[in-house]
């Protein structure tokens, strides 16, 4: 039997409480700033979502607030007869940060490797620096 989807982990840890990195995640506003790309946020379960200029579209269809976000998730890169990914974003306190560890469930065979890249590359790298800047910026004051 062949393996239709992947399913990846990735974590990090960031140097914010979890409300913060979770408030970051579901607020399209805050998101395009720790991203540095466009966003769109109903947040909302059932809202819908977009990252990333529109590359990323989906919904909420868990908000725990400030520990666990549930998504539908799908990119443009998605064969068009492939069911939308699942994505879970844990947030736990680990020392003075967050570890944030995202499971990316139910993704299109071949295509696993390029986005566990992805979340390094363009979500913890940016969000680290993101972060790290408003604590900077909060420590001025």
């Amino acid at each position: 039997m062949s393996t239709t989807t992947e399913t990846i982990h990735v974590s990090a840890v960031l140097p914010a409480k979890p409300k913060a990195v979770y408030d970051a995640w579901i607020d399209g506003g805050k998101h395009a700033a720790m991203t540095g790309a466009a966003a769109t946020s109903d947040p909302r379960v059932l809202g819908r979502f977009t990252a990333w200029d529109g590359y990323i579209e989906g919904s909420h269809l868990e908000l725990a607030s400030p520990k666990r976000i549930v998504q539908s998730w799908r990119s443009s890169e998605f064969p068009a007869n492939a069911s939308d990914s699942r994505l879970i974003v844990l947030l736990e306190r680990e020392g003075e940060g967050t570890r944030i560890t995202v499971v990316h469930t139910d993704i299109p065979a071949g295509q696993g490797a390029q986005y566990e890249s992805g979340w390094k590359t363009h979500y913890f790298k940016p969000m680290n620096r993101y972060f790290a800047a408003l604590a900077r910026a909060k420590k001025k004051r």
